[in-house]
């Protein structure tokens, strides 16, 4: 009966050996490549991280809390550039556009909403990143990346508009620092990957001008920082 189960075992053991002998590694050569381009395509969530100022306005004294709305989902586009370092490196640079909406709800002092401002953005994204690749298994490759997101909002508020109660403007430039981490598939004839990151906006992105009429909008943030998070799917 022992030698049975060491039968068993031996046979099992055999068996595993030969599967693994037997998976075939789909499109090597991507990883030999010095250079390579693909595309990106994904969806985000914008966010940002408001202080408010508390800073008194009116004869009264009013105060007005931004506080940030409900979160709405966008989509990004972009081309990927790669540039293998060595075996477990490599510098991607890719070259894009994010479109996505915030909204800011300005509370009064007796927890009313007084109005709500939609703010919609379309960035210009040139993110330039490390990759650090661990061991392929089979036809996975798991990843961690770094990296630094100079931005430009494209569909900022340039002007106050009374028409739609926007009385803040914000900042057309932004520098973000990104962390994410992600799975290369091997596939037969491409790569494909699945990626989360998050970036973190280092500037503040309201402008310090205010509206002649409604300046208590712009006064009441002190602070307003991007914050976005990407989910996103490499073709290369």
């Amino acid at each position: 009966m022992k030698k049975a189960f060491i039968l068993i075992l031996g046979f099992l053991f055999v068996q595993k050996l030969m599967a693994q002998s037997d998976v075939v590694l789909n499109y090597q050569k991507v990883d030999s490549k010095r250079i390579h381009f693909g595309f990106t395509l994904g969806f985000n969530t914008m966010d940002f991280q408001l202080t408010p100022s508390m800073q008194p306005y009116g004869d009264d004294s009013k105060i007005l809390i931004p506080e940030i709305n409900v979160l709405s989902p966008g989509f990004h586009v972009s081309v990927v550039s790669d540039l293998k370092i060595n075996e477990v490196l490599n510098l991607r640079f890719l070259p894009g556009i994010s479109l996505g909406q915030r909204s800011i709800l300005f509370y009064n002092q007796d927890n009313t909403i007084d109005t709500e401002m939609k703010i919609e953005s379309t960035y210009i994204d040139l993110p330039l990143s490390l990759k650090y690749r661990a061991t392929r298994i089979s036809n996975l490759r798991p990843y961690f990346l770094g990296g630094v997101n100079f931005k430009f909002d494209m569909a900022r508020n340039k002007e106050f508009n009374e028409d739609e109660g926007t009385y803040i403007k914000l900042t057309p430039f932004d520098v973000c620092g990104e962390l994410g981490f992600g799975i290369d598939f091997y596939l037969a004839f491409f790569k494909f990957s699945t990626e989360i990151k998050y970036s973190v906006g280092t500037l503040n992105n309201v402008s310090p001008d205010a509206a002649d009429d409604y300046p208590q909008y712009a006064n009441s943030i002190d602070n307003l920082k991007s914050r976005m998070l990407f989910i996103s799917f490499h073709f290369e």
